[in-house]
């Protein structure tokens, strides 16, 4: 992939009504794989605290820790969009976001991603307005899984579901630019994926968001659960080489191959 991948983009893919692809990537070798497959936004993600450093939680991460993955991941970036999570504490009050948000965006970030709903209204206007391009994290939220209680399916009942709906209008309202859905049933994903304007991202939330996101080592086989999660795929199980994995996986993103229902809630 040589094209600078922008926002814009994926607001083409959701006029256009196709879909796009995106994962998780921590260092230079898988990134460029990834890049070149095809993968059009990467998530340098916090899930690192997990995947890479071997906490039970993605809370320990560090400003310092994502700063020093997405520069790793930038150096092996061939026109990808890249997106780096803000970790936890690091957006509590709208001067430490502002700040914390600038670093992430000097370091090589297109835009950064707040896990919460209305409480962080103001911070996604306020880094909007400046021209930080915001993507909003709503159901299950990891950095808040002390209060959530374990990592749970979020949306079942009415209240939660009017809450996370009304919570997406709310943000793409204050400037949000994507939301990203995790572990919510794939009937609430189609309802807020069609009420939107701005693109959605699923992970674990059905077929109807226009883009999909995953773990890069789950996406692999190079993942550590005692039992796989519903909505991981191993596309390395038809695949010669970790490259061919994720072109598998970018072709069944676009294809509607994936997720299947059996991956859904």
């Amino acid at each position: 992939m040589n094209k600078n991948i922008t926002i814009k983009d994926f607001r083409n893919h959701k006029k256009a009504k196709s879909k796009f692809a995106c994962l998780t990537a921590y260092d230079a070798s898988l990134t460029k794989l990834m890049s070149e497959a095809g993968v059009e936004l990467i998530l340098v993600g916090d899930s690192l605290g997990m995947v890479v450093q071997g906490h039970d939680s993605t809370i320990p991460v560090s400003m310092e820790d994502l700063l020093y993955h997405l520069r790793c991941v930038k150096r092996g970036n061939s026109g990808s969009h890249l997106m780096a999570d803000m970790p936890f504490m690091s957006y509590a009050t709208e001067k430490l976001a502002y700040d914390n948000a600038m670093r992430l965006m000097q370091a090589g970030a297109n835009s950064i991603k707040v896990e919460g709903g209305e409480w962080i209204l103001k911070t996604t206007e306020l880094l909007s307005e400046r021209g930080i391009p915001v993507c909003a994290h709503l159901g299950l939220t990891p950095q808040s899984i002390n209060r959530l209680g374990g990592y749970y399916v979020q949306g079942r009942d009415i209240e939660d579901k009017n809450r996370i709906l009304s919570e997406a209008k709310q943000l793409e309202d204050a400037g949000a630019e994507l939301i990203l859905l995790e572990c919510i049933p794939a009937i609430l994903t189609e309802e807020i994926s069609q009420t939107l304007k701005i693109p959605t991202i699923g992970i674990g939330a059905g077929v109807s968001t226009d883009g999909q996101i995953m773990v890069c080592y789950d996406a692999i086989g190079a993942y550590s659960w005692e039992s796989q999660p519903k909505f991981v795929k191993n596309f390395m199980d038809d695949a010669d080489s970790i490259f061919d994995a994720f072109k598998n996986y970018v072709s069944e993103v676009k294809n509607l191959k994936f997720p299947s229902v059996k991956n859904s809630f």
